[in-house]
């Protein structure tokens, strides 16, 4: 609104003071006029240092009207279009993929601390069984300690969500199935009535090998982060 009154007061100056002006006060030339985007030919008349532009041109260039009222002039000028507004191009986005996170969640450390006390409590049932004699009944009394470490292995599997879950879950499966494969070879040996010497699992390869993985396996979790072990694979 400001700029069209602005606009209203130059036109009523060139009506006003124009015509009053000495001819060598004046020059007129032809110029482009812009306004509000729109532009067009008008005639330009400087006088004393301004410039003075004829309003009927600025109607016809703006697209406008303009009346006239004794000495008042009104001139009207377009509203701008309703809505109309610069398009900025939108910021350039990333497109690599966010990293996932690293180390175990919070989840899978839990379950897979859950499952490693259940293959330990299978372990140290196998290692009693061996140094005081089987119990009776053949080889069903593993079949309690084999299915709650497995439900623990399958909560485990469940559980992971990031890399470093995935891969000490793999190492986690290793050392249950090392343990199954021990505990088979000792029901075995038991029911081939073979004599099992007490410190059998002590000269035993596979059993030393599930006991440094058990180590580290816990150092991983202590750690919260997957660290490779040549024990467990």
């Amino acid at each position: 609104m400001r700029e069209r009154l602005l606009v209203g007061s130059v036109m009523f100056g060139l009506l006003v003071v124009g015509p009053g002006l000495a001819p060598s006060q004046t020059t007129q030339q032809t110029g482009t006029l812009i306004v509000n985007g729109h532009s067009g030919e008008a005639p330009v008349i400087q006088a004393s240092g301004r410039s003075y532009v004829d309003v009927e041109a600025l109607a016809q260039i703006t697209n406008g009207s303009v009346r006239f009222n004794g000495n008042q002039i009104t001139l009207t000028l377009p509203a701008p279009v309703r809505g109309a507004r610069m398009t900025v191009p939108p910021a350039r986005q990333s497109t690599a993929a966010p990293a996932p996170p690293a180390g175990f969640s919070k989840e899978f450390l839990k379950a897979g601390i859950e499952a490693m006390a259940e293959i330990r409590e299978w372990r140290s049932a196998l290692e009693e069984a061996v140094q005081y004699g089987f119990p009776p009944g053949g080889s069903d009394w593993t079949a309690r300690y084999r299915g709650s470490a497995a439900t623990a292995i399958s909560l485990a599997s469940a559980a992971a969500s990031t890399d470093d879950d995935r891969k000490g879950f793999q190492l986690l499966s290793n050392e249950f199935n090392n343990m199954q494969s021990l505990s088979s070879q000792m029901l075995s040996r038991r029911k081939s009535l073979n004599y099992i010497p007490p410190d059998a699992l002590q000269n035993d390869p596979l059993d030393q090998k599930i006991l440094a993985c058990a180590r580290a396996l816990g150092a991983m979790a202590a750690a919260g982060q997957f660290q490779d072990a040549a024990a467990c694979h």
